[in-house]
């Protein structure tokens, strides 16, 4: 009885050493761990997923992330080749490639960016000044839809271009950053803009292109306004000359019609005629005021004795 009342104190003792101490520990599919003893790491790394076993109060176990981890630059005022001055925001995706090695190098993740501070920010000004703006803002010799951004001289075609660049500061990264247990995944430039002494002299050419290009889209507009104010013009002429020619046409038709009239009538009665006409005359021509001298063989007068 004794006996079984000690295995089993033994037995309470020992589950409560080995949960407090921490001997069992959980590994998820996004960590990997190194396991220290006193600082230095023992055993090899552990990247499955699962229950682990260790040492307890002996052993420590640190974490580290598996998945791919993101590294954000700060923007810095780099040279060019040609003088120019660009800042540059880069971004570049890193992992773990190493736990071991990267546990003893760096320690954790807060080393580790510093390092590739130093590492990616160093690789980008040393890459960045072998190489000429045109280099780094373009990836093909596409033709400009404007080339207000730089001066004439710069406009020509590219060698390398943007593609070539990244990939170069991401092969010289890599090469440093092995040791540290660290593999680099990619490397953009997340922005470029030129810096404050040229932005002033960028955004004057680029207002006068735009004040061109303005000029142009006028010039076009003006052109066409005339072209369809002079076809107007042109067609109301043809329609008030086309008008016209109906109208003489009609007159002229009526005009014809009124002669043969007055010419059947003429013949019909030629004294009623001329009397009709001679009344006409007297109606336009004379008034209250007008003072009338005849001739005795004249017209009027005949028609005035026969009316008296």
């Amino acid at each position: 009885m004794k006996q079984a009342s000690l295995i089993v104190v033994v037995a309470f003792v020992a589950l409560v050493v080995v949960t407090v101490g921490g001997a069992f520990f959980i590994v998820n599919e996004a960590e990997q761990v190194i396991i220290t003893q006193f600082g230095k790491p023992v055993g090899d790394p552990i990247t499955s997923p699962g229950l682990k076993v260790k040492v307890p109060f002996l052993q420590k176990a640190n974490y580290f992330d598996k998945r791919f981890l993101e590294w954000d630059g700060a923007a810095n005022e780099v040279p060019t080749k040609d003088k120019r001055f660009l800042y540059v925001d880069t971004y570049a995706r890193w992992r773990i490639s190493d736990p071991l090695l990267f546990f003893q190098r760096l320690r954790d993740e807060r080393g580790a960016q510093s390092r590739l501070d130093d590492i990616l920010d160093g690789e980008t000004r040393n890459t960045v000044a072998n190489y000429e703006l045109i280099e780094v803002v373009r990836t093909t010799n596409r033709d400009f839809v404007v080339s207000s951004a730089f001066e004439d001289a710069a406009v020509k075609q590219i060698s390398a271009g943007r593609a070539k660049l990244e990939q170069e500061i991401l092969t010289n990264a890599s090469t440093r950053t092995q040791v540290l247990g660290i593999e680099i995944l990619d490397f953009q430039f997340k922005r470029t803009n030129y810096a404050e002494v040229d932005r002033p002299k960028v955004y004057e050419r680029m207002i006068s292109e735009r004040k061109r290009i303005a000029e142009e889209y006028r010039s076009e507009g003006a052109g066409e306004a005339a072209r369809i104010a002079g076809a107007q013009d042109r067609d109301l002429k043809e329609i008030s000359s086309e008008a016209y020619r109906q109208a003489q046409e009609i007159r002229g038709k009526a005009d014809a019609e009124a002669a043969d009239i007055y010419a059947r009538a003429y013949n019909k009665d030629p004294d009623f005629y001329r009397f009709l006409k001679t009344m006409e005359v007297y109606r336009k021509t004379l008034d209250k005021g007008t003072i009338l001298m005849l001739s005795t063989e004249g017209e009027f007068l005949e028609y005035l004795e026969r009316a008296r």
